[in-house]
């Protein structure tokens, strides 16, 4: 996956509309594309995204952001965190040039206090490597998806494609509708 280090490829789906080679993935005259859980979804809702590969290692917002080509605010990532009590783990989503405010997510869920897991921990708990945790991927698995609302500010944003290695770009609407998640102020 991906190219050589320093490298992003490309490839446009515009959901349904999509000619059959796309919409598969064959790889039909040379064209290949990523395939997962994540993009059989937005293929099967017809909503238009852009899948990007880059090196399947973790790296961090800006580096993917580099790659890409795009601005580091329009990339975003996913942070898990916990409820001081019971209750569902929570992904927040927020831009790669800021900080999850552990603070303000609380008080944005209501919650008296959240904290963060180590990364061995979001992981065990996501089932997913860290760089590669999506609330795309989780979708139906017990998650609270809180979107920092910076997101407004763009048509689309990159976030990972559920596994390390593949970005995805969609519109904001859509990855709102598709988590149900609560949009607020949640960065520093």
């Amino acid at each position: 996956m991906g190219g050589l280090r320093g490298e992003a490829t490309q490839t446009t789906h515009f959901g349904e509309e999509s000619p059959p080679s796309q919409r598969e993935g064959g790889g039909r005259g040379g064209w290949e594309m990523t395939v997962n859980n994540v993009t059989r979804l937005l293929e099967a809702r017809g909503i238009a995204y852009s899948t990007f590969e880059v090196p399947a290692e973790k790296l961090g917002a800006a580096e993917t952001a580099r790659l890409l080509g795009a601005p580091p605010e329009q990339v975003f990532k996913t942070i898990v965190a916990l409820r001081e009590g019971k209750g569902k783990p929570i992904l927040a989503v927020i831009p790669g040039p800021f900080e999850l405010d552990l603070r303000k997510l609380a008080k944005a869920l209501g919650e008296k206090k959240c904290a963060l897991p180590t990364e061995r921990q979001a992981e065990q708990i996501t089932g997913l490597q860290a760089g590669g945790i999506s609330p795309l991927a989780l979708l139906n698995r017990g998650f609270e998806v809180v979107v920092d609302e910076l997101a407004l500010l763009f048509e689309e944003i990159h976030v990972s494609g559920g596994q390390r290695g593949l970005n995805i770009r969609l519109p904001v609407a859509a990855l709102l509708e598709l988590t149900s998640a609560v949009v607020a102020d949640v960065v520093t």
